[in-house]
């Protein structure tokens, strides 16, 4: 059983699971309205919470609420369950590709097969699409990868209940029911003001406030952990903006084609000055990540370079705390 679904790479897995499943339900929402509407720009530090032994950072909301909340706009209704018996989740699987519905999954990167192995760590918010399965073979959609691929029942078992952070629990999710129209306005409105409250947030681990933490904690860290330990969690760093999803630099790019379509959308041609401004920021991300990279890699002999780096994630702060609080206002 194959279903006709049409395979589009993108720039980060649960958007373009997302605009994927409904382009292919007959909606043309694309990877940034997805990205957008959903409210999927966000930074979080969570020191207490520690992933591959460095503190958790991410620069998007937990797995699934960026489609949790573009259906809730858009007035969507969408079908999610979890599984503690595999049989039960391969059995629902199988029944929904006989009714010829692709099933968005959430899984662990570590054992996906058609994966490079440099990819290939713990991280268990992957999202891909499953849209056929021929005798013990299933058709995967990633949205990361260029072309279509497969997974073997027991490969797709195993990432589907992959243990640790996050751990799947054989997560499935796919729309059920569609307005006869779009509120796209009123949903772009309400998104842009989320990301805003949310960038803006008066929480010391969140939004741009999170972002100075990470900050001060940088120019602590060698003194207080040791140079070993800190380039380890400036690994950390750079892996959560540059690899998982495509994070800080990436998001900004995104969100800054969102913008550009909410101009046109929303008819507010300011918002085009906006998009331009969060990409230019998002460049910033882009070199902030390399001077980092060069520290952890021990390629800077630059004795103050951890007081620099920290610094541009400052000034990173900065901007941003100024261009959410304009765009807020543009937004009425």
């Amino acid at each position: 059983m194959e279903i006709d679904f049409k395979h589009k790479q993108s720039a980060h897995c649960e958007n373009g699971v997302i605009s994927n499943l409904l382009i292919h339900n007959g909606y043309n929402i694309s990877e940034p309205l997805a990205f957008g509407i959903g409210s999927g720009l966000f930074f979080v530090y969570l020191p207490f919470l520690k992933v591959n032994l460095a503190p958790a950072i991410s620069f998007r909301p937990m797995p699934g609420i960026i489609f949790k909340r573009l259906c809730k706009r858009l007035n969507i209704k969408i079908k999610r369950q979890k599984f503690k018996n595999p049989a039960a989740a391969k059995a629902e699987l199988n029944h929904l590709l006989q009714k010829k519905i692709p099933v968005g999954l959430q899984v662990g990167v570590y054992n996906l097969t058609y994966f490079p192995d440099e990819y290939r760590f713990h991280f268990n918010a992957h999202n891909l699409v499953v849209y056929g399965k021929k005798e013990d073979t299933y058709l995967i959609s990633d949205p990361v990868m260029e072309n279509t691929t497969v997974l073997t029942a027991k490969e797709l078992e195993k990432v589907r209940f992959a243990k640790g952070a996050f751990a799947p629990k054989g997560q499935m999710y796919y729309p059920t029911h569609f307005p006869e129209k779009l509120p796209l306005e009123k949903a772009i409105k309400k998104a842009i003001k989320a990301t805003c409250r949310d960038m803006l947030a008066p929480v010391p681990i969140v939004g741009v406030k999170g972002m100075r933490t990470v900050a001060k904690a940088i120019k602590k860290w060698p003194k207080k952990i040791g140079v070993k330990k800190t380039n380890h969690y400036l690994g950390q760093i750079v892996r959560m903006q540059e690899e998982i999803g495509t994070g800080g630099g990436g998001f900004r790019f995104i969100y800054g084609a969102f913008l550009q379509e909410a101009a046109e959308i929303l008819k507010k041609p300011k918002l085009e000055d906006f998009s331009k401004e969060i990409t230019a920021i998002g460049d910033l991300w882009r070199d902030f990540a390399i001077d980092a990279s060069r520290l952890y890699k021990n390629r800077s002999s630059k004795s103050d370079g951890y007081e620099k780096v920290a610094n541009k994630l400052l000034v990173l702060a900065d901007k941003e705390e100024n261009f959410f609080k304009r765009l807020k206002k543009e937004i009425v």
